[in-house]
């Protein structure tokens, strides 16, 4: 069973959201939260396995939250909820520790299907926020927590491995790079794998960082 909890200042938001998360055999809402501090809260008391964080909360924010629990040392893998008005802060999110970030409209089946991933060890990035972070990242300077510092492309990055990168940098999914590139899912993951161990990226999300910082991929 994987346990979840869900912090938004919209109770009608987040009741309608754990409705439809415990409807599923395998997923379990432990508590709602109304900002960020009571997330810190309840969180100190009952630990999820994923938490849905708004971005943007009155007092403590989910960015706030997401800085405070991952300093804190959680083991929940945290998931950034945003608008594409409210995102400008999702980079230093993700840097922070972020396992991803889902705009709030996304659909209940691919919602579903991202905390499923998540819990899993993987991470999720929606193709919005994609193109938002593009922009974001290109007009202000980006801190490096956590990251690589002056990074440089791998001289053994392949040209196959520079595709899959473009692929994830835009937010498409696994199958969706299958899809595009004629490939296997095992091929798939093996280039995601080795691209995680040559540009030293924690998951998904920072491979994202990555070919930002590097010019690999441009928003479409």
């Amino acid at each position: 069973m994987i346990t979840i909890a869900l912090a938004d200042d919209d109770p009608l938001f987040t009741a309608g959201l754990a409705m439809i998360l415990d409807a599923q055999e395998d997923l379990h809402v432990l508590w709602q939260a109304v900002d960020g501090a009571d997330a810190i809260r309840q969180h100190r008391h009952t630990e999820p396995d994923v938490l849905l964080l708004d971005i943007q909360m009155p007092g403590t924010d989910g960015l706030t939250a997401t800085q405070q629990l991952i300093s804190e040392g959680t083991a929940a893998r945290i998931i950034i909820l945003t608008t594409f008005e409210s995102d400008e802060y999702v980079l230093t999110a993700v840097e922070a520790g972020a396992a991803g970030f889902l705009l709030k409209n996304t659909p209940p089946d691919e919602l579903i299907d991202a905390i499923r991933t998540v819990y899993h060890g993987d991470s999720v990035i929606s193709p919005g926020p994609t193109r938002r972070l593009f922009s974001t990242f290109r007009s202000r300077p980006a801190p490096s927590i956590g990251l690589v510092s002056e990074q440089q492309v791998p001289a053994d990055l392949t040209s196959r491995e520079s595709e899959v990168l473009t692929l994830i940098a835009r937010g498409l999914s696994n199958q969706e790079i299958c899809d595009q590139l004629w490939l296997s899912m095992p091929t798939v993951k093996t280039h995601i794998g080795n691209l995680l161990a040559k540009t030293h990226s924690r998951d998904r999300v920072q491979l994202v960082l990555y070919a930002l910082r590097n010019g690999i991929a441009s928003a479409q």
